[in-house]
């Protein structure tokens, strides 16, 4: 089993390595000092580029990978809720009432409303 595993490790080291050896042999190379700016469509930029997102931007995007891999969770358990009956099905309603707990609780404190 370990020789698998280290078989498999090595093979993605290799890969990755020889992506990365044969990227920098056969890419095209750009040493022009405009290579490093921003892209900005062809109009150069008027101060710092860096400008902060509002912190719902953030919040939205856990809110959403937090339901989006929530519900993933739930293609395993479908599959499988045939072998365990009724058990299965106490604690997926209990994962789904908690899910549905944090989704009252942000709609409650205004994290589903864009401003």
């Amino acid at each position: 089993m370990s020789l698998l595993l280290i078989t498999v490790f090595l093979t993605g080291v290799t890969l990755v390595l020889g992506a990365y050896v044969v990227a920098k042999l056969l890419g095209p190379r750009s040493y022009a000092p405009m290579k490093g700016e921003a892209y900005e469509c062809g109009i150069p930029t008027r101060g710092s580029s860096w400008l902060p997102l509002s912190v719902g931007y953030y919040l939205f995007a856990i809110l959403f990978l937090m339901f989006d891999i929530e519900t993933v969770l739930l293609y395993p358990w479908a599959v499988s809720v045939h072998h365990f009956g009724v058990w299965a099905l106490a604690t997926i309603g209990g994962f789904l009432f908690v899910l549905v707990l944090g989704l009252a609780y942000a709609w409650k404190k205004g994290a589903l409303e864009w401003e």
